[in-house]
């Protein structure tokens, strides 16, 4: 897939900060009698200059386990999408602690790329949100270096199934018997299109369903999002959101057409934004070159992953600019546009 290339502005912005690098940290979770470990990578503000690191077929930016520089930082969560893994968006990750920020990503127990033994099912999508809310709970008090992070600014990113994720934290209630069908065994062959429905039935939910109020912004990207089709289903969200989805799709239950709903549905009117030629796997960081032929890492032709947004002064910022360590800032993702863009700092007050 097509490398960003970083606008002026953002280098510009980059250059002014205090750090040299993002550093990058494994962290683990721990479980309970109802509740699985959680595996995550944190990236933060360090200021060692980055050496590359290799973790699998990636080579990463980036300084192990150097102690996080700053005080009172703000926090964003990465979810991933069905089958990822918490190095799906480190591109993302690593300019957000270049940018003085605590990240963390998670692999979603069970479902992940490497373990996808209970990623089927509705059981997944009830647990993600709690996998969420645990890692917020584990970085504001568990965590040794807790001190060093802001509860009152704490943000999340989310792609896909990701993106389902902070809806849900962000207060929605999804109707899951609109989600179209998934074999037990992803790779099974002879499964049911994704386009089937299943019968117009409401299957039982959970008492509640895990919502966390610590969350005060978010940018989903492609989020599957034929559960959130009406009114009803998003009235609860009122934090400060940004929605990005792919001109062609590709996700089952994240089509197109599900995401423009959603974005007409929701009770605030979203920074919406339609990325042409892109295809749902075109939120995804760039892939390593030993696997540039595969065919998730192919882009849809005349998808442009370098090209540059420019934003009004009145766009709505999913993160303050105080958030950050320079003017004006929010995330986007990097695959379809630049890092970090300008935008008001008026929105969360």
């Amino acid at each position: 897939m097509t490398r960003l290339r970083l606008a002026l502005a953002a280098a510009l912005y980059l250059a002014t900060s205090p750090v040299q690098a993002a550093g990058l940290r494994f962290l683990h979770i721990p479980g309970g009698q109802d509740s699985p470990a959680i595996d995550a990578a944190m990236w933060s503000p360090c200021i060692k200059a980055p050496e590359e690191v290799q973790i699998k077929a990636l080579m990463i930016p980036a300084v192990p386990d150097c102690p996080i520089a700053g005080e009172r930082l703000p926090l964003v969560i990465i979810s991933h999408g069905y089958g990822g893994w918490y190095l799906g968006h480190h591109d993302t990750a690593e300019a957000l602690a270049d940018s003085g920020v605590v990240v963390v990503a998670i692999n979603h127990p069970h479902a992940n790329y490497a373990d996808m033994s209970r990623a089927n099912g509705m059981a997944a999508l009830v647990g993600r949100p709690v996998d969420i809310k645990r890692t917020i709970d584990f970085m504001l008090t568990d965590f040794p270096d807790s001190a060093k992070i802001d509860p009152q600014r704490i943000g999340f990113y989310g792609f896909s199934q990701g993106g389902y994720t902070g809806l849900v934290l962000a207060g929605a209630n999804p109707n899951f018997s609109k989600l179209p069908p998934r074999c037990a065994d992803p790779k099974a062959v002879g499964c049911p299109q994704v386009n089937q429905t299943r019968p117009p039935q409401q299957p039982p939910l959970p008492q509640t369903l895990t919502h966390d109020p610590r969350i005060g912004a978010m940018v989903v990207a492609d989020p599957l999002s034929i559960v959130f089709q009406t009114t009803d289903s998003v009235r609860d969200i009122t934090i400060p959101l940004q929605l990005w989805g792919s001109e062609l799709g590709g996700g089952g239950g994240a089509s197109p057409e599900n995401v423009a709903t959603l974005a007409r549905v929701l009770p605030e009117k979203p920074d919406f934004r339609i990325v042409p030629n892109a295809v749902h796997l075109s939120f995804l960081t760039m892939c390593p070159e030993t696997r540039r032929s595969s065919e998730v890492c192919i882009d849809a032709p005349g998808f442009d992953g370098s090209f540059i947004v420019e934003l009004s002064a009145t766009a709505k910022c999913p993160l303050r600019a105080d958030w950050l360590q320079a003017d004006d800032l929010a995330i986007v993702p990097t695959k379809v546009g630049i890092l970090l863009l300008s935008f008001a700092s008026r929105i969360l007050t």
